[in-house]
């Protein structure tokens, strides 16, 4: 008899719930998150036998780590999403009550019932392109946030401001250049200076992110660079947030799954589509660079976008089926970089 154990993961504590066949549940235990949460799980689920298999609500969120750990144990780990087990609960007959207990019930039954939930797996190359693109991201945000404050001390110590596209070198020349009148423009100054200082710390740290994120993806070997468009940054981003592309099998739910499937919004006999604001949006935001580099470029994407342009398209929704088209290629290249693993 194959035992579920669901486990509702929290920052201080962890409640697991183990269930039978027909989802009566069996034993239950709290832990605390420490060092020894692993063991102590363990040991409490070894009556279980060896065909266990863990049911972990958001195992790659708040459940990570200790995902991780039992999948480093050598145990069968399943990631089920927050708004499932919730569901789960909520339509439960008797335990429809909002409790650690009867969240880890519903994570149990869960992952019992619904087959097609994600294997969690150990963490490999991938997680690390993606943590190193998302600090890459969010350096630069970092340098966009510092720029916009620079630009709004410049704006108040010089005549209509700073230029748009704002260096730290041309900054500095602006600011070389401000003579402060009275003692609340030589504070603006002085605060001008801390944050053009920001600014060129934070065009180091991405510099040396984006030499990391070039190196890990040269490392992991992917075909992705082969396509117009797709640098190092871009190809870390799609390995980063596609992770096991197994888990698509067809280019369609590729696309459903980054957004450029567009939403049908027929009315009548007029058949249009718009844009999917839904989606993973930052694998979104890849393939969109990928598209707009093909366009202002002599590619194929461009001629593709050309020819949608002559067909009475918007230049957006001509954009948008370029990308869709993109995706379709990204799906394949993933494909081929499974194979050869």
């Amino acid at each position: 008899m194959t035992v579920i154990i669901g486990v509702d993961p929290h920052k201080a504590t962890h409640t697991a719930v183990a269930i039978d066949g027909d989802e009566r549940p069996i034993a239950r235990l709290q832990v605390v998150a420490d060092r020894c949460q692993t063991q102590r799980l363990l040991a409490w689920a070894a009556p279980f036998g060896e065909d266990r298999r863990w049911a972990i609500e958001s195992a790659d969120g708040l459940g990570k780590f200790l995902a991780q750990q039992l999948l480093a144990a050598g145990e069968y780990v399943v990631d089920v999403p927050p708004l499932l087990s919730a569901r789960v609960r909520l339509l439960g007959a008797t335990k429809a009550s909002k409790n650690d207990p009867n969240d880890a019930l519903a994570t149990a039954v869960a992952g019992l019932r619904h087959g097609g939930l994600r294997s969690a797996r150990l963490d490999d190359h991938v997680a690390v392109i993606r943590l190193l693109v998302g600090r890459y991201d969010d350096v630069v945000s970092l340098r966009t946030q510092a720029a916009c404050r620079l630009h709004v001390m410049l704006r108040e110590l010089v005549a209509g401001g700073a230029p748009r596209r704002l260096s730290a070198d041309r900054a500095a020349k602006v600011l070389r250049s401000v003579r402060p009148a009275g003692p609340a423009e030589i504070e603006r100054k002085r605060l001008a200076g801390e944050l053009l200082a920001d600014v060129r710390r934070l065009d180091r740290e991405i510099a040396a992110a984006r030499a990391r994120v070039t190196d890990a993806v040269a490392n992991s070997g992917t075909s992705l660079l082969e396509l117009h468009g797709v640098g190092p940054i871009v190809a870390a981003f799609i390995l980063g947030h596609v992770g096991d592309p197994a888990r698509f099998a067809t280019p369609e739910r590729f696309a459903a799954y980054n957004g450029t499937a567009p939403i049908e919004a027929s009315s009548g006999p007029v058949k249009r589509h718009r844009l999917n604001p839904r989606g993973n949006r930052k694998l979104n935001h890849a393939i969109h660079m990928a598209a707009v580099t093909q366009v202002r470029h002599d590619t194929p994407g461009r001629a593709y976008y050309k020819r949608k342009l002559a067909e009475g398209k918007s230049r957006k929704e001509a954009l948008r089926a370029l990308k869709r088209r993109i995706s379709d290629v990204v799906w394949r290249q993933l494909q081929i970089d499974l194979g050869r693993r």
